[in-house]
């Protein structure tokens, strides 16, 4: 297991390198830069008596972007290996100030999010299983197709339009009300749920379903299964056959598909964050990347494909505690 770990970090650590390199050389690519948006509203000031293209040079050397791509990345790797991921261009404040002052709202949402996810997705994709083609199974089926389906987009603006417009029970952005500052903390904290409430069931809804169409295609394979059979004809109660023998064989698929969650609770929902204008890390990161805040945007990139890395590793230890069977050759 020791070489197996060190293995993986080895690899982890060649991949975030060249996964960096990739993002650098994009973001690097884009039709909008920071640098031309500034260059054009100080060239615009009529105190200005420097033209749009000297701002744009000027600029470019301040920011080292009027090196190639190569050498621009590796100077960007040179500081980012020491802890040093600059100063975000749109923000004007360091990085991984505006990365810890965002990332808490993302890990709440995120969080409670998966939460709810497993005590609705699991539950109800085994009794799906149990229940096989019958009504329930089916209403199972339609409710989790219909979370898959639908985008993130037009399913907040249902839930939007519903209970923000119709029915005035939440507002329609932001994470906090217009009376926030004057709270006490504990209604501040009240007011800051209430305002996550439609983020959450979004996100919710569009995740619930493939985790219960995979506990439902998993389960019925393990009860299917000769030791199944072989329990139940010993007389052992169904709950027992069920939740003792049957889950625990089904955890081992399911720990693949969690490797992922793990990602999407520090590097935020974007679209679900943008949607709502919740100033979660995904939001943030979102703005600026469309700005080209090179520093932002290259921090949010390499800590998610860090994360994945980490995640994946997790899912394979997990196996072998999930299925002491299974071992790392």
């Amino acid at each position: 297991m020791k070489n197996f770990i060190i293995r993986r970090v080895i690899l982890g650590l060649f991949i975030t390198f060249f996964g960096a390199m990739l993002s650098y050389t994009v973001i690097r690519s884009l039709p909008t830069s920071y640098v031309e948006s500034v260059a054009r509203q100080r060239a615009s000031n009529p105190l200005s008596t420097k033209t749009y293209q000297e701002w744009i040079a000027e600029l470019n050397q301040v920011y080292g972007l009027d090196k190639g791509i190569i050498p621009g990345f590796f100077g960007w790797m040179g500081n980012a290996i020491k802890g040093d991921f600059g100063e975000s261009w749109h923000y004007a404040v360091p990085v991984t100030e505006k990365f810890s002052e965002v990332i808490w709202v993302s890990m709440i949402l995120n969080v409670v999010t998966t939460l709810v996810q497993f005590f609705i997705a699991i539950p109800l994709g085994i009794l799906a299983a149990r229940k096989q083609y019958s009504r329930t199974d089916y209403a199972i089926t339609f409710f989790a197709l219909m979370g898959i389906s639908l985008p993130t987009f037009f399913l907040a603006t249902i839930l939007k339009y519903v209970f923000a417009i119709k029915l005035q029970w939440f507002d329609l952005y932001g994470l906090t009300g217009r009376f926030h500052s004057t709270m006490t903390p504990f209604q501040q904290t009240v007011d800051v749920g209430y305002h996550l409430v439609l983020p959450i069931i979004t996100l919710m809804m569009l995740s619930v379903g493939g985790l219960m169409r995979y506990t439902r295609t998993n389960m019925l394979e393990v009860l299917n299964s000769d030791y199944i059979r072989t329990a139940r004809a010993k007389g052992l109660p169904e709950k027992v056959v069920i939740n003792k023998h049957a889950f625990r064989n089904t955890l081992i698929p399911l720990v693949t598909s969690l490797s992922g969650i793990l990602p999407g609770m520090f590097t935020g929902a974007m679209i679900t964050e943008t949607l709502y204008q919740i100033p979660g890390i995904g939001y943030i990161s979102y703005q600026a990347i469309i700005r080209g805040d090179i520093p932002f945007a290259m921090f949010y990139m390499v800590f998610l494909i860090l994360l994945t890395q980490v995640s994946i590793l997790l899912s394979d230890i997990l196996y072998a505690v999930v299925d002491p069977r299974i071992r790392v050759n």
